[in-house]
């Protein structure tokens, strides 16, 4: 028998008043996934991650964590899920290692017995005596992910994690990330960071004015975005006109260059069909499209029922 996905949500809706901020949302995260919750600012994700936590009450639709409903069995939803919503909140008249302790005299205290190995993961162990009230933001952010890990959890949801970090704890994070998701937690991480996204995630969701444009894998949607092979050439216009004649698709010439498309396969018998007419190749590459352009085309486009094939509305 098939465990319980660690999230599961159908049709979630939340309105206020006349604004309907999340419509119709499903997300599906597997176990062992790096889940990326993507959207622009205003788009819903707070408001469904708050949803997902049981903090606010869904206008519609239904949640499940490891098969439990927030709403229904209550604390007990939320065993093995730990994390953070917009930012970790602490008491600030009181040091880092204090609050820890707080934390898990509430919650299970016999993860008092972590605190120091989770304090020296977070980089944070020197400034543990320290007040929180007088800790950047981004050791906030790190030491709300050691409060996290008290409990052991086996879905970490972190809304924006690496926010006030410099380029290295940024890095830091990220491999904090990574190890972590190597242990088996499973990761829902919703960032803006696009390229922190590439590198961590293989699932991704996009949301745009509540609704959802995309889910599935990363690489897919990478792929459906089609990739464009740049070609420098001994004789540009006629490897263009070879190109054309042999099927190529979007054949032109730019810059000194020949630009088109084609899958790898056909890619390997244009080559070959270049020799052959005497042609040398001097530089052949391939622009991928990033995740940044794919967002933006999904964010920005006014017409949810164009979007290419692969992606999925909700």
């Amino acid at each position: 028998m098939s465990q319980p996905a660690p999230v599961s949500a159908r049709g979630l809706v939340k309105t206020y008043g006349d604004i309907v901020a999340v419509d119709h949302v499903d997300l599906a995260v597997d176990a062992g996934d790096v889940f990326g919750y993507l959207g622009p600012n205003g788009a819903g994700k707070t408001t469904s991650l708050r949803m997902l936590l049981g903090l606010i009450r869904p206008t519609a639709g239904r949640v499940e964590l490891f098969g439990r409903d927030p709403l229904v069995d209550g604390a007990r939803a939320l065993d093995g899920v730990a994390g953070f919503v917009e930012e970790p909140r602490f008491y600030p008249y009181m040091t880092g290692r204090r609050n820890m302790r707080l934390l898990a005299d509430y919650d299970e205290p016999r993860s008092r017995s972590r605190i120091e190995g989770l304090l020296d993961l977070v980089e944070l162990r020197d400034r543990g005596d320290d007040r929180v009230g007088g800790y950047s933001h981004g050791m906030r952010q790190r030491l709300g992910i050691a409060a996290s890990l008290l409990r052991e959890p086996r879905l970490l949801l972190l809304d924006e994690p690496t926010t006030g970090l410099d380029p290295a704890g940024m890095r830091d994070m990220r491999r904090l990330v990574q190890r972590l998701a190597g242990e088996g937690i499973t990761v829902l991480l919703s960032s803006h960071l696009l390229a922190e996204v590439e590198e961590l995630c293989n699932r991704v969701a996009i949301i745009r004015k509540g609704r959802i444009v995309y889910q599935g894998s990363l690489t897919e949607l990478k792929q459906a975005g089609g990739q464009v092979w740049r070609l420098q050439a001994t004789d540009v216009d006629r490897a263009r006109a070879i190109l054309a004649a042999r099927g190529a698709g979007d054949v032109a010439a730019v810059d000194g260059e020949v630009r088109f498309s084609a899958d790898e396969d056909a890619v390997a018998a244009l080559t070959v069909a270049l020799g052959q007419a005497g042609i040398g190749i001097t530089r052949l590459t391939a622009d991928v499209a990033t995740l940044e352009e794919l967002f933006l085309e999904l964010t920005e486009t006014e017409d949810l029922e164009e979007q290419a094939p692969g992606k999925v509305a909700a």
